[in-house]
C-alpha cells in the first residue's frame, strides 16, 4: 500500500484475525472459527504471523482476547464494504480509546527504528488491537481506504487488504477467484 512495512503488516494482521476468528462464509461454505483449545491457539498464532513471522504461540486466554479483537475489527471492514466510512472511523476510534493506544519506537529483527502502538493494558490482545486499529486509522485517514475489501465471490465474506500496484483486487484468495472463473466458464459452456 506504500505506507510503510509496519503499517502494511498490522493491517494484514487485522485482516487475518477477522478472516480466521469471525463466523460467516469462506470460499463458498459456512465458516465457524475454531473453538477454544489447541486449534484456536494455532489459528490465532497463524494470524499474527501474517504480519510478524516471529510471533510466539499464544495462550488460551490470549486467543480468547484476540477473538474479541477480531470481532471489533470486523465492524471496520464491514462498514468500509458498505461505504460507511463514518462507522468505520468511529469503530477504529473506539478500539484506540479502549486500548489507550500509545506510540512507541522499536527496533527488532534487524529492522531500523519504526513506530509501534501498544495498548495501555499491556496484554498481547490490547497491544495487537492498538496496533491494528492504528494501522486501520492510517488507512482510513488517507486516500487508500478503498484498499480494504470484502471478497466479491458468492458465499464468501472474508476480507482482504489490496496491496497490489493498481488496486484492482476483488477476491480474498485465489481459491475464490478460481471458483468465480470456473462458474463463469461453466455458464458460458452451457449456453447454446
Amino acid at each position: 500500500m506504500n505506507f510503510n512495512s509496519h503499517t502494511d503488516a498490522v493491517v494484514a494482521v487485522a485482516a487475518a484475525l477477522v478472516n480466521r476468528l469471525t463466523p460467516g462464509e469462506a470460499h463458498g461454505r459456512p465458516y465457524t472459527p475454531p473453538p477454544p483449545g489447541p486449534d484456536r491457539r494455532a489459528t490465532v498464532t497463524e494470524a499474527l504471523r501474517a504480519g510478524h513471522r516471529g510471533s510466539r504461540e499464544v495462550t488460551d486466554a490470549e486467543a480468547a482476547e484476540l477473538s474479541r479483537v477480531a470481532a471489533e475489527l470486523r465492524v471496520v471492514f464491514d462498514a468500509v464494504e458498505t461505504g460507511d466510512l463514518d462507522t468505520a472511523a468511529r469503530q477504529v476510534n473506539r478500539v484506540l480509546d479502549r486500548t489507550q493506544a500509545r506510540p512507541h519506537l522499536e527496533r527488532h529483527d534487524g529492522e531500523p527504528w519504526h513506530l509501534h502502538f501498544h495498548g495501555g493494558g499491556g496484554t498481547l490482545g490490547d497491544d495487537w488491537a492498538a496496533g491494528c486499529a492504528s494501522g486501520l486509522a492510517i488507512v482510513l485517514g488517507g486516500d487508500l481506504y478503498d484498499r480494504l475489501g470484502m471478497c466479491t465471490a458468492s458465499h464468501c465474506d472474508r476480507v482482504y487488504v489490496d496491496v497490489s500496484r493498481n488496486g484492482t483486487r476483488r477476491f480474498c484468495s485465489t481459491t475464490c477467484q478460481n471458483r468465480v472463473k470456473t462458474a463463469a466458464f461453466r455458464a458460458r459452456a452451457s449456453r447454446p
